[in-house]
């Protein structure tokens, strides 16, 4: 559950990246009404589009979500992009409106149902990077924080306020905030709602990056420095080190050894090693 600010501000300015024709990568464009999947270059492009909510989270998009994250997962990109539509909002928040009234049972479904669509971002076959182009709160910062990777614009605003209605995060906000800032910062965020600036996201490491230029340019530039090695190892790398926090050291030590053993059966593997052994650059084909 998470809050959605009120739109005071001027109207948004669609600035969402033009559809590649191609459907070698995603099949096209898909087009709906609060989702928008595109190409460009080699990348995919997910874009939340309800800049009159500033791209609140409501049930329908969260469906549509995992619709084209289906999509994304069967395509062949190097890494997935997400954003809001417009100038002012990554993402908001929920619809409060739609939160009114259910049931206990049905509220318990349906943040359930959020947790799950939500978490597909961090395990991915791709990397996955948020582009925080505007407003991240509730919500739309536990989104933010199930991506693999966060940049930012300088005048980016976080948070997560819930603790403003009477209520609290409930899409990851208390568990995944402490895994990237630490207990101490997570609580003072949580429980005074306060809004988090960009500079200081950065410092306490809730983003990777700060840009001040285009954004989905910057991501490319981000995104391509892991890219040009084969998935297969980067998803076993991403998946140990996100697993280091759920176990002791000893378990996490065996753990690595596993998935380490799997990396070196793929072909990408012996594609690497050769490579070293003849001192050229390696192709990677993601087998």
């Amino acid at each position: 559950m998470s809050l959605l600010i009120k739109a005071s501000d001027n109207g948004p300015t669609d600035n969402d990246e033009a559809p590649d024709n191609d459907d070698a990568l995603l099949g096209g464009r898909i087009a709906s009404m609060t989702v928008h999947l595109a190409r460009t270059d080699e990348f995919a492009l997910l874009t939340l589009d309800r800049p009159e909510v500033l791209n609140a989270l409501n049930f329908a998009t969260l469906r549509e979500l995992d619709r084209r994250l289906d999509e994304v997962a069967a395509g062949q990109a190097r890494a997935l992009f997400v954003t809001g539509a417009g100038d002012r909002a990554f993402c908001a928040g929920a619809d409060i409106k739609e939160l009114m009234g259910r049931s206990m049972i049905a509220h318990r479904r349906g943040i359930a149902e959020g947790q799950r669509v939500i978490s597909r971002f961090a395990s991915l076959p791709m990397p996955s990077v948020a582009l925080i182009n505007g407003y991240a709160f509730g919500g739309g910062l536990e989104l933010a924080m199930a991506c693999n990777f966060r940049l930012a614009l300088k005048t980016a605003r976080l948070g997560l306020p819930e603790i403003k209605l009477g209520v609290i995060p409930g899409y990851g906000g208390t568990q995944r905030l402490p895994r990237l800032v630490g207990e101490t910062r997570a609580l003072d965020i949580v429980m005074t709602g306060r809004t988090v600036m960009a500079d200081e996201a950065e410092r306490i490491g809730l983003v990777h990056r700060l840009v001040d230029a285009d954004l989905l340019d910057a991501g490319k530039v981000f995104a391509r420095e892991m890219t040009r090695y084969g998935l297969p190892a980067l998803a076993l790398a991403r998946d140990a080190v996100a697993r280091a926090l759920d176990h002791p050291l000893d378990d996490g030590l065996k753990l690595e050894a596993d998935l380490n053993t799997l990396a070196f059966q793929t072909e990408d593997a012996t594609e690497g090693l050769t490579a070293f052994i003849e001192k050229r650059k390696p192709a990677f084909r993601d087998k």
